[in-house]
């Protein structure tokens, strides 16, 4: 297969998990048989240096003429720390996933046996654990009408039905392939978007009748993550909910660097792991690059290339099993490994497999 991928390696650490990312997506293209094209973009606060727009029109042009788009992560404290600053490297993703159409985001929340005692909860709560958060992406308060002054502030949290309705096949979909159960997530005791919500799931639920529907407040949901992680098979919220559900479960691991996702739509399908651009950690090699990796197999696995993701995740799973890690969830007294050494460990292990 010949694919063309548009690479936003963006801020912090994000150029040098990417570097691994390509690293691994070379590796399975010459193990395989495949062709791919790479083109590089600006983005975030990188594109804001050089351009003065953290999504320029150029960048843009690339995704859009892409098979599939490879994103890392941006943001820099410099803009965290300025409340008054009118560009911000975060309104580079939000405006490639509106240009893009991309209002589905797929984040697998999964955990790995060696790393259960990495996780804040007790591995009695957490093993087993595998379910999968779908964000409503481009609608919602992250969009709607905005106003600030010194005096007053508002956010609108604005839905149409249309929009619903196509996140909720999402998740009614994603339930059908999986283990047939679906909670939908809102907060329809107060709010009237949720509601709205609420009443277009329970009105699709009988097109799905292998699917069993949970409607679930959001602060119930949030305590349930915690509480019992194995209940959940597929959620689906709107897109504020989403943001806050989808870190807390990001968590659940013991690390953030090892969670990838996938962001689709009306165009070019974005992969990109769900950490940000840690710039504290920028050029320390300590940066964990396998959310990175796993987006990659998220890539293949979307082109229906199903043996190459099963090689990458096949190949994570070694690594991890055999300490090669990150110091963030190394053994102690593990060796010590960096960004660039646990994905050469990782290619290595690619370019040795039969297949």
């Amino acid at each position: 297969m010949k694919l063309k991928i548009a690479v936003l390696p963006g801020d912090g650490i994000g150029p040098e998990i990417m570097e691994q990312g390509v690293a691994v997506m070379d590796a399975i293209a010459a193990k395989f048989g495949h062709e791919i094209e790479y083109e590089e973009a600006l983005c975030g606060a990188h594109a804001i240096d050089e351009l003065g727009d953290p999504f320029p029109d150029d960048t843009y042009r690339i995704c859009k003429e892409a098979d599939a788009v490879l994103f890392a992560a941006v943001g820099d404290t410099r803009f965290d720390n300025d409340p008054t600053a009118k560009v911000r490297p975060e309104q580079g993703l939000l405006a490639m996933r509106k240009k893009l159409g991309l209002y589905a985001n797929i984040r697998p929340v999964q955990t790995f046996k060696c790393l259960l005692h990495k996780s804040p909860l007790r591995p009695e709560l957490v093993e087993g654990a595998d379910f999968i958060c779908i964000r409503e992406l481009t609608g919602g308060m992250y969009f709607g009408e905005k106003y600030q002054d010194n005096d007053k502030a508002y956010d609108t949290n604005y839905y149409t039905r249309p929009e619903v309705e196509r996140i909720l096949r999402v998740g009614f979909e994603y339930a059908r392939r999986r283990n047939r159960h679906l909670t939908v997530v809102d907060k329809a005791n107060v709010l009237a978007s949720s509601r709205l919500w609420r009443q277009i799931a329970q009105e699709m639920e009988p097109s799905y009748p292998d699917v069993k529907v949970d409607y679930m407040y959001v602060d119930n949901a949030a305590m349930r993550m915690i509480t019992e992680p194995t209940f959940f098979d597929v959620m689906v919220t709107e897109n504020t909910f989403g943001d806050i559900l989808t870190d807390e479960g990001s968590c659940i691991s013991g690390s953030m660097g090892l969670l990838p996702s996938a962001s689709t739509g009306e165009s070019t399908p974005v992969f990109e792991p769900v950490h940000g651009s840690w710039p504290q950690a920028k050029g320390q090699n300590i940066a964990n690059p396998l959310a990175q990796i796993l987006s990659v197999a998220m890539l293949f696995e979307h082109f229906d290339l199903k043996e190459e993701g099963a090689l990458i995740r096949q190949a994570v799973d070694a690594s991890l099993d055999a300490n090669v890690r990150t110091p963030e969830i190394q053994v102690e007294g593990g060796a010590k490994y960096g960004t660039r050494e646990v994905g050469a460990w990782i290619v290595d292990y690619i370019n040795n497999a039969g297949i």
